[in-house]
């Protein structure tokens, strides 16, 4: 008898069809026995557990019942009312890492505390950050290096520095997930601006990072010390530091337009944030006649100069600003006849101006911050309004007004444009919105936290 007749008639044959369904079926009890078998589990570093290999106990923050989401999704400031309790003995102190976890006490990040201010932890990284890269999990330098890596990346792909446009923003606080921290380069010099208790504890290791750019051969440190206050920290202990070769004036480039700035003028020494609406108002101003209200070093009006405006006059009640600004007219080889500044109130040159009926092609109203907290918002408003309907007043029948606002509380109120119709209404013409922007791309914003929004340029139409 042929071996195949001598088969066990109950089963049948195998065909090729049924040999791949064995094999498949092979594989996947072996891959079963593989996944139960206890030394092969598969393990995953959570938050959780590289706070347990801590030399120290590392204290949790649990937020309240429906709080969770909002920084689940990436709000980096945990405020003292979404929080529920704080577990660790002893409490942590101001600048410690924490644990920030739901009801359940599962951690949905980390982050650094501060026991005095209304933000009691800003969130460094998430849960799932941790699980995908634990590298620099409650490892605060490692975690710098990173993200101001990744800054300097970022600047790297939007074109800066370049030949043209070596004044410009590397970290911007939120924006690059170091809230507390900015960065501003002007050349070879970097600015850092302190605004968190935890930037002052990492002072060196920041220094550090930043010193390792080839391009930045000196660095100034400048703590904002009402801010600083407000973290509990004691200002007597927070001087401006400079590193040796730092002098007191940089000149930089921006858009091909050259400026000599102050390290002792407002904020970091220069306004980065209106690079690209400056660089819009060199296109609109040929044979135009320009006014540029609350001017500074002369920003706006030496770009309108630039692209040959007829006429420029610049307004500010600042002496030093006006004196860096009038050099900046030489320092461009720009014609002094053309272009001039005046040291005056803004409300008064308007009045005046307006009272001999005086008219500009472009009117530029830049004031500084009117609203620095929203319980102010409602005067601001009024103080907006009044200078805007001045303005408008000012500009020639189908002329252009840019106004701006760089109070945060007005930009993340919505309510600008609401004030410029009102101002509008007050001066008795109309208006329509041409333009609308905001801080340079190197200015970025977390979504996740609108407020980090504060600057607004409109272009408006005045008829």
């Amino acid at each position: 008898m042929d071996r195949a007749e001598t088969i066990n008639p109950k089963i049948a044959p195998l065909n090729q069809s049924s040999s791949v369904n064995l094999a498949m079926l092979l594989s996947s009890r072996l891959t079963r026995c593989l996944a139960l078998s206890p030394s092969t589990t598969v393990s995953s570093t959570t938050l959780q557990d590289i706070a347990s290999n801590q030399d120290k106990g590392v204290a949790k923050v649990i937020l309240k019942k429906g709080k969770t989401q909002l920084f689940r999704d990436g709000s980096p400031m945990v405020y003292s009312g979404a929080v529920d309790r704080i577990i660790g003995r002893p409490p942590p102190k101001t600048g410690e890492m924490v644990l920030v976890a739901d009801g359940t006490q599962k951690p949905i990040g980390w982050g650094l505390y501060n026991s005095c201010s209304m933000f009691c932890v800003r969130l460094m990284q998430l849960e799932e950050e941790v699980s995908g890269d634990p590298s620099c999990a409650l490892n605060m330098e490692k975690l710098l290096e990173t993200r101001i890596d990744a800054a300097i990346k970022l600047r790297k792909n939007l074109g800066l520095p370049s030949a043209n446009t070596n004044a410009y923003r590397l970290v911007n606080s939120e924006g690059d997930r170091l809230s507390g921290l900015i960065i501003d380069v002007f050349g070879d010099l970097a600015v850092i601006a302190s605004s968190a208790a935890w930037v002052e504890k990492y002072k060196q290791h920041i220094k550090n990072c930043i010193r390792g750019l080839s391009v930045i051969k000196s660095i100034v440190w400048r703590p904002s010390t009402e801010i600083l206050k407000e973290e509990g920290l004691d200002v007597a202990d927070l001087a401006q530091e400079e590193l040796p070769g730092c002098s007191e004036r940089v000149k930089v480039v921006e858009n091909g337009v050259s400026y000599m700035i102050s390290l002792d003028g407002q904020k970091t020494g220069f306004y980065a944030d209106q690079r690209e609406n400056r660089e819009f108002i060199s296109t609109i101003s040929d044979g135009q006649r320009v006014l540029d209200m609350c001017c500074y070093t002369g920003g706006f009006a030496l770009n309108a100069a630039r692209g040959h405006a007829l006429d420029v006059i610049g307004v500010d009640t600042s002496a030093p600003a006006l004196e860096l600004a009038n050099e900046n007219i030489l320092l461009n080889n720009l014609d002094p006849g053309r272009i001039a500044f005046m040291k005056q109130d803004a409300t008064v040159f308007m009045k005046n101006a307006a009272s001999k009926k005086e008219l500009w092609d472009i009117v530029i109203m830049d004031p500084p911050k009117l609203a620095p907290r929203r319980k102010v918002l409602q005067s601001a408003s009024g103080m907006y309004r009044n200078l805007n309907s001045l303005a408008m007043r000012l500009t020639k029948p189908g002329g252009f007004l840019m106004t701006c606002s760089c109070s945060g509380a007005m930009t993340q109120s919505g309510q600008f444009l609401a004030v410029l119709q009102g101002a509008a209404s007050m001066a008795g013409r109309k208006i329509t919105v041409v333009r609308q922007g905001g801080a340079a791309c190197d200015h970025p914003i977390d979504p996740s936290y609108p407020e980090g929004a504060y600057l607004t340029n409109i272009l408006l139409r005045v008829v």
